[in-house]
Formats: structure tokens, sequence, C-alpha cells
């Protein structure tokens, strides 16, 4: 047996079913041979994003796997694999290598040494005999620990090398941890005797699928929650404790429950410090809340914020030890708590209802998305958002009810991103409506490769808002828009969607924003992706506290 088929082999024992890729990399005949399906992208960013997404939507029970040609290919996906690393999404990444004897000569490029500050690990094969143990240790930090991106560079002359007669493997384990039981005791008893704590839930809520222990102890605490834009749809956003989840823009809930705090509990979350999420109250000499840290990873604790107590370990099982912890406490009243909430949601909301209630042309995008959650069935429906203003303009006012119905994100905001996201999700959900929600601005860093879910037979629906603006940018770039449009861009993106086979509509009024997306989710039943371009103001305000 070659390498390349022992590669194919191993992945397939643990359970890979989708490579998504571009050539030449043998990998992509090798995994057909034995029906692990290759999907090719146009471009390398789009595929690992799409492999990103499998893993998501999957809570990592199954991987997304990803490869590419050495050279350019390898440096076209180090966006991609950047973006896995700051999501904490763990991938499979198989890039092509120079062969052995020129692979450490410049300006060769070398994924085992240029990726190794975006990933958790990475390695080349050097020797057929070693493929097993390699590819084992690969799966190990996929499977185990905080997540993140893991490379395995094939020479190119490694492929046709024989493996050892008696090779065998065994796919591996996967392991929990659990927090120390005096560290749960010291939490349990800070969460009881706090008058208004908050729960913040991040990503890590969504891999240990611990959505009905974070339900259960916000119940038992009558705590209002909170998300990351990773962790949105972790915790029911109509339960009526529920804040809503903050990244750069958030629900005005979130800012004042947060601000008034005496302890934040964050579980599943990393609290770092970015644009694209909640600042979190400062403590200080004379006062501010108290943190507990519920982490995977030890790196996270006292890292942006300075935590009271911390709690190591898988999130599920955190939440259960201190649910067995608190069991038999008194009740709390929910009423008050649910009363606040909604003393700032309510006016909060009249606040927006003139953008999101807009009846002028060019569309007002709240207006766009208030329909589109109106329209479709958010329990049936896996979003995503590009960066930016789609980004800005969805993650407050979009109710999300089930777990992993939302795939958000925010420490590093790749325009192009959410495209991949919603055809890898298709590809893992494929009885789910798959959304991706773009601007103008993003199409033009990904769009082609709407000629991949159209050539993939991946129906997604995919929602693009275009103001002919980088709009955003108006303020900052006032002068050279003035003088050169700087911020100008132009485009017939449902032509577009048109020319490459799938679905494209233009939408221009109002009243055919419903019928427009009723036309195209009809489209995406029929195994089409569709595009609605809605033509829409250049809208730049969001709900920032």
């Amino acid at each position: 047996m070659k390498v390349g088929d022992a590669i194919a082999e191993i992945m397939r024992r643990e359970g890979i079913e989708v490579l998504t890729g571009y050539p030449v990399n043998h990998m992509i005949e090798h995994c057909a041979a034995i029906d692990i399906r290759p999907v090719m992208v146009r471009q390398e960013r789009i595929g690992l994003h799409m492999a990103d997404a499998i893993s998501r939507v999957t809570s990592a029970r199954k991987l997304g796997a990803f490869c590419m040609q050495h050279g350019p290919g390898a440096e076209n996906a180090y966006g991609g694999v950047a973006q896995c690393f700051g999501e904490s999404v763990p991938v499979l990444v198989l890039p092509m290598g120079y062969p052995r004897r020129i692979a450490h000569v410049p300006p060769n490029y070398n994924s085992t040494i240029q990726m190794k500050g975006i990933t958790k690990s990475t390695e080349a094969i050097m020797s057929a005999a070693e493929v097993p143990n390699i590819m084992r240790r690969a799966f190990a930090r996929l499977r185990n620990g905080r997540g993140g991106p893991v490379v395995v560079e094939i020479p190119t002359d490694m492929f046709q090398e024989e493996m050892p007669e008696n090779w065998s493997y065994t796919p591996v384990l996967a392991v929990r941890s659990a927090p120390d039981p005096a560290d749960v005791k010291r939490a349990a008893e800070m969460l009881r005797n706090a008058k208004r704590p908050v729960i913040y839930a991040g990503t890590g809520i969504h891999w240990a699928k611990a959505w009905p222990q974070l339900r259960e102890l916000a119940e038992m605490l009558a705590a209002p929650v909170t998300t990351s834009l990773g962790g949105k749809s972790s915790f029911p956003e109509d339960h009526p404790l529920a804040l809503g989840s903050g990244g750069l823009a958030m629900p005005h809930p979130v800012r004042k429950f947060l601000d008034d705090a005496d302890v934040i509990f964050g579980v599943g979350c990393s609290f770092t410090e970015t644009n694209f999420g909640i600042k979190m109250p400062a403590q200080t000499k004379d006062g501010g809340p108290k943190y507990i840290h519920a982490t995977l990873d030890p790196d996270h604790l006292d890292k942006d914020i300075r935590c009271d107590i911390g709690l190591l370990g898988d999130a599920q099982l955190v939440l259960q030890a201190l649910i067995d912890e608190l069991r038999g406490m008194a009740a709390r009243p929910h009423a008050p708590v649910q009363a606040a909430i909604e003393a700032l949601r309510a006016p909060w909301l009249a606040k927006w209802a003139e953008k999101r209630d807009s009846n002028d042309a060019p569309l007002n995008p709240y207006r766009v998305l208030r329909d589109l959650w109106r329209t479709v069935d958010p329990d049936q429906t896996i979003i995503t958002h590009d960066a930016g203003s789609p980004r800005d303009q969805l993650s407050p006012f979009w109710i999300s009810r089930t777990p992993l119905s939302y795939l958000g994100w925010g420490k590093t905001t790749q325009l192009g991103y959410g495209l991949g996201l919603a055809m890898g999700a298709k590809l893992a959900a494929p009885d789910k409506l798959c959304i991706n929600v773009w601007g103008d601005a993003a199409i033009g860093f990904t769009g082609m490769d709407f000629e991949t879910a159209v050539r993939e037979r991946i129906p997604i629906l995919s929602i693009l808002l275009n103001n002919f603006s980088m709009a955003i940018e108006l303020k900052i770039m006032a002068l050279s828009t003035e003088k050169f449009r700087t911020t100008d861009i132009s485009g017939n993106y449902a032509e577009m969607a048109r020319a490459f086979g799938g679905y494209g509509e233009r939408v221009l009024t109002p009243d055919q924003i419903v019928p427009a997306i009723q036309r195209g989710i009809e489209q995406t039943k029929n195994g089409t992706p569709a595009l609605l371009e809605f033509i829409t103001s250049k809208e730049t305000q969001v709900s920032r506290f």
C-alpha cells in the first residue's frame, strides 16, 4: 500500500467523509478511491472555511479536512488556517510539500515552518513507517483540548513510497477533563451568594454539547445569559433570561446587565479582548465584578481578564459539577430578572423599529434581515454572517432558538468567510436551510466560489446586501472618496449567480423582500443554490452601547 492510500484509509477510520481542496494534491485521488468525497473550490480559503463549518456543525464529532498543492496553494491557504486558529476550530490540513531534498531550501514555502504560529501542531511525513504515528498525533490533537487546525505536510516524493506490510492504525481516544472539586465548591458558593450574576457563554458550549446544562444552571440561579458571537445559539434567545449575543454590536440588555453584575461567570470562552467581542467590565481597586472563568485551555486563564476562580475542563462537565453542587439551594424568583430584561429590551427594540420596519427604497438592511427571520423557519436554519455591516446588522436582532442554528465568529474577521461556512454547513446538515449574509465588499473576495456551490450541488441561500459602497469606511475615507471614489463598489451579482448556473434575483422594493426569499428557499429545495441581491441604503448605524 502506498503512503497516500494509507493516509486516506486512516482518515476514513477517523470518520472523515468530505475532503475539500484544490489540486494538485494526490490525496484527492486517494480519498476518492475509498469514497471520501472530494469537493473542489475556486480558491483555497473557501475550502478551509467549508472544512471549518463541517467541524462546527457536528461539534467536531465529524472533522473537516482540507488539502492543497505545495507552493502557491499552501501560501494561499494561510488565511483560512489562521481563521480556524482564531476561532479554535479543529480542521485537518494536508498540504503537499516540496520534495524532501529541497523542502527547506528558500524560497520554497514550508507549511510545517510557516504555519506553526497558527496551528496546534505541524509535522511533515518523512518516512512511510511513521505515517500511523504522525496521523495518530494529528487526530489526538484534533479531538482533545481546545480546538485548532493541525497540519500534516506530505512531500510530493512521499506519496508513492510503500508502507510497511504490517502497518496498523486504531482511531484515537477522545477524552474530557473536569475541574478540581475544591474550585467547583468555591465557584458554587460565589454564584450562590451573588446578587446580580450574569453568565457569559462561549463557543465551548457548542463543542461540549452543553446546551441543556447551560440552561439548567441559568434557571437554577435565575441568572441572565449572554453569549459571544461564537456562542450564539447555545442558549435559546427567546428564553426570558436571555440577554442576546454580543460582539461589536449588541442588544442594550447585554451591556447594562454586564456593567451592573457583581459576578460574571464565563464558560466555554476565552475572554479574548477584541474589537469584535464584548468588552468586559474592568476590575478596579474600588470594585467591579468578580470573575469565574471556566475554560478548556489553561493558557486562557488570566490572559485578558483577571479571574477570581478558574475552572479547567470540558464545559459540560464544569456546568454539571456546578449544578450538582448547587442542587437543593433555595429557588430564586425569575420574575424580577425577566422584568428588568424586558424593561431594557422593549425600548431598545422600539428605538430600532424605524429601521427594521422601513418601507424605503433603497431598502434598509435591517428591514431585509427582519423579513428574512420572519420568513424562514429559524429552528431549521443555519445562518452565518460576513465581516463588517452584515455581522453587526444581523447578530443583535436574529433570535436563535436552537443549538448551532447560528455560526458566529469575530476574533479575526476575514471578508468572504460566510460563503464557505454556509456551504460546509450544508454538507454537514443537508436537511437544514443554510444561509450566508454578506455585503458587496465580501463578495468581491470569495464570490467566484458561488460557482462551487452550483457545481458541487450545495444548495445554499445567499443573502447579499448591496449598497454599492464600503459604507462603514465612508467616515474615515471621506476625502479619498470625494476625490477618487475610493469607497465605491459596483456589480450586478444576481446576474453573476445566473451566469454560474444558480438562481439569482435582484430585489429593489420592500414588497418583494418576502416573495423573493420564498422563491430563493424553493430553489434550494430543488437543489439549486440561490443568491438574492437586495439593493440597500448606505446604513452605518449599529447597536452599540
